[in-house]
């Protein structure tokens, strides 16, 4: 039977049959430059979000002529098994339960206006081949940006002071006042740490109650690292999982863009100064940030 027969029985004609091939034809070049695309971006940021991926596919997309709104990406990267799943473990790094003087919090209703006007500081586990290293990040509050870190094999102070001697050699903005955030772990707490920090002018400020939100900052780094950069656990041992979190967070300052920064990567958003418009609901965190209106 012919296609014009055909299309006359469901009261079609042969036009719009030839119609909708095309359109399946150039959905389907659209939906694989989009891949392509995607696949690229997540060579080097392996567990990117969706949304993420959705803001920096915009500019190369754009190139083709092509645009996409939110539920489409989702539909494809569903359709095409590229969802990341979250997963969940725990080991205990915080232990606050010491002799050692605890700090007021200094920045519970502070607005954050500024890079290296509030530090948060943290410490994460990774699970390498055959035992537990443990990642301490000082992160600058207001573009995000890991100032300072260093991977090590025990949970010592040390690992906390390295990081805090990198943020301090690699500061930008040394005339400005700063101040230091942190749970009330015993590193934190340290006599060698609290007199780096008052030796360099640097505020003491620390959780008050074991919420998380009080400090949510630093912990949602320590999220991102592990969910989109894949550091729960590492089939490798201390000095090469060492090298793989440095590519991890060289990736995050400069390529990876934030939705609490107007999407601007950490980088970008460390010369910046002024209210960062925040490309999320909003909720109560103890850091507020103005946003534009």
């Amino acid at each position: 039977m012919g296609i014009r027969l055909i299309c006359g029985l469901f009261g079609k004609t042969r036009h719009a049959y030839y119609d909708r091939q095309w359109r399946v034809q150039d959905v389907g070049l659209k939906d694989e430059i989009i891949l392509q695309h995607v696949l690229r971006i997540r060579s080097e940021q392996k567990r990117i979000g969706t949304r993420k991926l959705l803001h920096m596919l915009a500019g190369p997309l754009q190139e083709h002529g092509i645009r996409i709104g939110r539920d489409y990406l989702f539909a494809l990267m569903r359709e095409h098994s590229l969802q990341i799943r979250v997963r969940k473990r725990k080991a205990v790094t915080t232990d606050s339960r010491h002799w050692m003087k605890k700090y007021r919090n200094l920045i519970k209703e502070l607005a954050v206006e500024r890079p290296e006007q509030v530090w948060v500081s943290d410490i994460t586990y990774v699970q390498l081949n055959r035992r537990w290293g443990y990642l301490s990040l000082v992160t600058d509050a207001y573009s995000r940006k890991i100032v300072g870190w260093a991977f090590r094999g025990d949970l010592s102070a040390q690992g906390c002071i390295d990081a805090l001697q990198m943020a301090l050699q690699q500061r930008q903005y040394p005339g400005k006042g700063l101040i230091h955030h942190s749970d009330r772990g015993s590193q934190y707490c340290s006599k060698g740490y609290v007199d780096i920090l008052r030796t360099n002018g640097i505020g003491v400020s620390m959780t008050e109650n074991g919420d998380p939100y009080e400090n949510a900052i630093a912990e949602r780094v320590n999220g991102i690292l592990k969910a989109e950069f894949d550091l729960y656990a590492s089939q490798s041992g201390l000095r090469e999982t060492t090298r793989k979190i440095r590519e991890n967070i060289r990736v995050y300052n400069n390529l990876r863009p934030h939705a609490s920064c107007d999407y601007l990567t950490p980088e970008q958003a460390h010369m910046r100064s002024g209210a960062l418009r925040k490309r999320w609901r909003p909720k109560k965190y103890p850091i507020v940030q103005k946003e534009f209106v």
